[in-house]
């Protein structure tokens, strides 16, 4: 038995606030999920190329990246009740409008052929608006997550419930295309974006009921609120306090840098994977619609079991005298080495999906398991009062990479299907998804070797 089990029964409502976590994030993959699974559909609809739903991906990240920061600074500043229903509410509206992106893309193209701007098709304007307004809402939920779990969890159990809430990410992916593609099949694409997107409002039911600050929480006992606060090298602030962070004054940190690079790297790797997936299996291996079920749903719960053994990882180092952060960086040094795996997808690949798919589900099993952890590193290091604002900043610093990697791809992939070698495509992005997280934590650790909380914000 371990020490803490020893002990007085504690309770264990913040595990209800990690449930609610998990819903919200579940929620907000599915949501942007629907479209990836749709591309084949969509794309012979409306005549798309891959540049096309290259952009279209791109604008959601590119919005994503700027709303971001503002988002992480809106959740300090709202707090994390209000600020979290304002984010799902925001983009539950973003997923349903997908299903109106014709007629907005008329809108939009009529208005801005006024002034002599034609880039892009009308299906296209569309979606990019639809993305646009989605990415706007959906860059709440990390900020307010990160928040809400340094607030209810004490520092050595902050990454296993950033684990198990970041998993949810891995059960929307799953849901996704047992779900979607047969919506897609019975009742229209349509019905897909707007189901699925008003599955947000439930949710935002139960957290208006459950969730308070952990010093006003009724539902928290004396003894658990204390278990939670019990972190002797954390700066403690009054959480009664309004309390404003400089996004300059962040930047001024090589914390905050090293968040950000890391994010940087290798949010763009998954959004890769969630994003182009369904369209390398239908490029490759001609599976669509209702086929994709399975392989995704397989690749997925790969990455589910990465994200909960992951951020449990660390607690092998801290129990044995590191320091969270230090605890944390050994593990993500050991959780960047299995992405490697991604690059023997497509040599593997020759004689069925089945090969690569398994691969990539263990370098996504990766992502998720590094994602639990990075996440952490803003609060072991960060004051309550600035963890939101500084993932939000990394999360911009990771929206700005996954629109690259989005734009690049559609680009890419353009290029070789024009030589008829769209696997040549695949290798190039496959092996940047290998190394990514080597080079990001080489550079994490350069700019932090060693645990140095933030004590002068």
């Amino acid at each position: 038995m371990t020490k803490d089990s020893l002990q007085t029964p504690l309770g264990n409502f913040r595990w209800t606030i990690c449930g609610l976590l998990f819903f919200a994030t579940t929620v907000n993959y599915l949501d942007r999920a629907v479209l990836s699974l749709l591309k084949p559909e969509l794309s012979g609809t409306f005549g798309w190329t891959e540049s096309d739903y290259g952009n279209i991906s791109a604008c959601f990240t590119l919005v994503y990246a700027i709303s971001m920061v503002f988002a992480g600074r809106i959740i300090d500043k709202l707090g994390t009740k209000l600020g979290f229903h304002i984010a799902i509410a925001f983009w539950s509206v973003g997923a349903i409008i997908h299903a109106y992106s014709v007629p907005m893309g008329e809108w939009a193209h009529n208005t801005l052929a006024l002034v002599g701007i034609t880039v892009f098709p009308i299906s296209v304007l569309g979606f990019m608006i639809a993305r646009a307004v989605l990415a706007i809402g959906e860059a709440g939920n990390f900020p307010a997550a990160i928040k809400t779990t340094a607030e209810y969890f004490p520092k050595k159990e902050r990454s296993f419930a950033t684990g198990i809430f970041n998993s949810g990410a891995n059960v929307g992916a799953i849901l996704a295309p047992l779900t979607v593609p047969w919506l897609a099949v019975n009742w229209g694409w349509q019905s897909a974006f707007m189901l699925v997107g008003a599955i947000g409002f439930i949710w935002m039911i139960f957290w208006q009921i459950f969730y308070e600050r952990p010093d006003q929480q009724k539902r928290l006992s004396k003894e658990e609120l204390a278990y939670i606060r019990n972190n002797p090298d954390e700066v403690v602030s009054d959480e009664s306090i309004e309390v404003k962070t400089s996004w300059f004054k962040l930047l001024q940190y090589r914390q905050t840098w090293a968040f950000a690079f890391g994010k940087f790297m290798t949010d763009g790797v998954w959004w890769f994977y969630l994003f182009w997936l369904p369209a390398y299996l239908a490029s490759n291996y001609q599976v669509t619609g209702t086929a994709l079920t399975w392989p995704l749903a397989v690749l997925y719960t790969i990455a589910m079991v990465g994200s909960i053994v992951g951020g449990a990882f660390p607690k092998y180092f801290i129990n044995k005298g590191y320091t969270a952060y230090d605890g944390r960086m050994r593990a993500m040094l050991v959780i960047a080495l299995f992405p490697l795996i991604v690059l023997l997808a497509q040599p593997l690949g020759h004689a069925g999906f089945w090969a690569p798919i398994l691969l990539i589900g263990i370098g996504a099993a990766a992502h998720q398991a590094w994602s639990a952890n990075i996440f952490t590193t803003v609060s072991d290091m960060f004051p309550k009062k600035a963890v939101a604002s500084a993932v939000g900043i990394g999360g911009m610093a990771g929206g700005i990479g996954g629109f690259i990697i989005n734009k690049s791809a559609g680009a890419l992939f353009d290029f070789y299907k024009s030589i008829d070698a769209i696997y040549t495509g695949y290798a190039i992005m496959f092996a940047f998804c290998a190394m990514a997280y080597l080079l990001a934590w080489s550079v994490m650790k350069l700019l932090v070797p060693k645990y140095k909380p933030i004590t002068d914000l």
